[in-house]
């Protein structure tokens, strides 16, 4: 056991997976603790474990959120080159939105630099209103020219949740743009992150959408600027589906372009599934 958490100021509640850093060091998020002035049940944190030479774990907390900046850091971290650390709160900032918990804020995308014996957080990107996007939920992605990708779980046009892009400008500055909005038929609801192919698509799929209740895995091309959606695949729409349904996890690809990824229920026995979707170039 490298370490417990107490429902305290050091966190509580990490639903997320840990992030390595070069020297070994293990860092993640909890979605709740930390800050209870803010937050009833404390508003998250983001914590570093350090081995020692005993063999213990030390936990330090690198951030406490405060509502304000953040509430609720559901997905895993992301360096940058320089060290930095980037990630989403599904609540909390200055948006006007509120959820069925009560939670207010429609959540953000934050960035931690280390400096002095301390880290310091910027947020990037404050969701304000249901036009670009709430309760992003899901893991962040670079580009190669340094722009972050990822998904919120609502808002966008249609309301059922956005694929957006974050890329930086001058003075540390960061600008938003909503690269694709869902509508239901077209897939609702993306719980998890993005991930690109070799010819910079990407790839991620929702939790609902096109056939009722059950979730697609889609593609996104761009083409003069433009983002093109393609369903690859579409769960069944009835109970039972033998292919799967509802898939809130992110994906991966091999070198063929195969997509790997898995839903919680259907299949053989009503408990999920592992799928792969064969590329047309495969050869099977």
């Amino acid at each position: 056991m490298l370490h417990n958490f107490g429902a305290g100021r050091d966190g509580a509640n990490p639903s997320a997976s840990l992030l390595f850093d070069a020297a070994g060091n293990l860092y993640g998020t909890t979605a709740t603790g930390g800050n209870f002035t803010a937050c009833n049940l404390g508003c998250g944190t983001v914590f570093e474990l350090v081995p020692g030479a005993d063999g213990k774990w030390t936990e330090k907390v690198l951030h406490r959120f405060d509502s304000k900046d953040g509430d609720g850091p559901n997905a895993s971290l992301i360096f940058d080159e320089a060290g930095n650390i980037f990630g989403t709160t599904t609540y909390g900032g200055l948006g006007q939105c509120t959820s069925e918990q009560g939670v207010k804020g429609c959540g953000t995308v934050f960035e931690l630099m280390p400096g002095a014996g301390q880290w310091t957080e910027t947020v990037l990107c404050d969701f304000s209103s249901y036009s670009d996007g709430e309760y992003p939920s899901a893991r962040l992605i670079f580009d190669t020219a340094g722009n972050l990708y990822s998904t919120s779980l609502y808002g966008g046009q249609n309301g059922s949740g956005t694929v957006f892009e974050l890329k930086p400008g001058v003075g540390g500055t960061w600008m938003e743009t909503v690269l694709y909005g869902f509508g239901g038929t077209d897939g609702e609801y993306p719980l998890a992150g993005l991930v690109f192919d070799a010819a910079r698509n990407l790839y991620g799929t929702t939790y609902y959408g096109v056939n009722g209740n059950t979730g697609i895995v889609f593609e996104l091309t761009r083409k003069a600027g433009t983002w093109t959606e393609t369903v690859l695949h579409a769960f069944c729409h009835v109970g039972g589906c033998p292919d799967g349904e509802q898939s809130q996890a992110g994906l991966i690809l091999d070198e063929s372009g195969n997509v790997y990824g898995t839903a919680t229920q259907g299949g053989l026995y009503g408990y999920g599934v592992v799928f792969e979707i064969v590329h047309a170039d495969d050869g099977r």
